[in-house]
């Protein structure tokens, strides 16, 4: 291996320390509201990892847990308390959800302000123009785990491999902020090993077990890999094949242990600064 390995462990760990510093120094408990909808057992872990995360931080953090046959007109009205509830300043509810369930109406039923997971219609709007908003918690991990590694996005080309709205897209809009040239790179991309070749920051947000090779690695670039896979045998992996893209790579995210803890982090510091704004 030649890349530098990128501790998302450890930056987001130092994360979470300045966010619980500064909820000490705010004079007041910032409150989360997770509202989970059935019992899928991936959401159900990731909701406790939250909590346990957002309790040691000071943060007071509410799971609200609704049964998998909910109605939308239910679970909209749960929203709607918490939107009007001062004691709540973020409200994140767990994805996927249920069948017959619409995913974009409950997002955009959330009161922006208390948009933790920077879904919503408005805040993707003002990070798309460039404006201050609460953004998505994964991109947001990304580009701090990019400034923690000392990587310049200033004139770099960066490759967004993914077009999702949770990531793919919002990932492209800051690393244009930062003075990146950004191309975002997707299954009906022609010659996709190219494109990725071509990066000096590539972020693998597809989805695929590892789909990125050595040699759609440009020598020295920055591999940051946002999947996170469960293959037959249980073992977890990204969507880059980290041992041959470690060897060609500069530096580059470990799975797991990479971008994963930075999204709990950044959903802290998140809950705070809406809490900060809202005050």
């Amino acid at each position: 291996m030649t890349a530098r390995l990128i501790d998302g462990k450890a930056v987001a760990a130092t994360l979470r320390a300045e966010v619980a510093e500064k909820v000490r120094a705010a004079g007041f408990t910032p409150g989360l509201a997770v509202v989970l909808v059935g019992e899928d057992p991936a959401s159900s872990v990731y909701v406790r990892t939250k909590d346990r995360a957002a309790r040691e931080a000071g943060i007071d953090a509410r799971t609200i847990r609704l049964p998998a046959d909910t109605s939308q007109t239910d679970l909209l009205g749960v929203i709607r308390t918490l939107n009007t509830d001062p004691a709540i300043d973020g409200i994140l509810v767990q994805l996927p959800l249920p069948n017959g369930i619409d995913a974009r109406a409950v997002i955009e039923a959330i009161d922006p302000a208390k948009d933790v997971d920077g879904f919503h219609p408005v805040n993707v709007g003002h990070l798309a123009n460039g404006h201050p908003a609460l953004v998505p918690c994964t991109p947001l991990g990304v580009m701090k785990l990019l400034r923690s590694a000392g990587i310049e996005t200033r004139g770099a080309r960066a490759v967004v491999l993914g077009r999702s709205a949770i990531v793919g897209r919002p990932m492209a809009a800051l690393l244009l902020t930062a003075d990146a040239t950004v191309t975002i790179a997707h299954s009906r991309t022609r010659d996709l090993p190219a494109e990725c070749r071509g990066a000096d920051i590539l972020i693998a947000a597809v989805g695929r077990p590892e789909m990125v090779r050595g040699d759609w690695i440009k020598p020295g670039a920055a591999v940051i890999d946002v999947g996170i896979n469960r293959l037959p045998d249980g073992r977890l992996t990204g969507d880059a094949a980290f041992v041959s893209c470690a060897g060609v790579a500069g530096a580059i995210t470990p799975v797991p242990g990479g971008v994963g803890p930075m999204t709990v982090a950044c959903l802290l510091e998140n809950t705070l600064t809406a809490a900060l704004r809202r005050r």
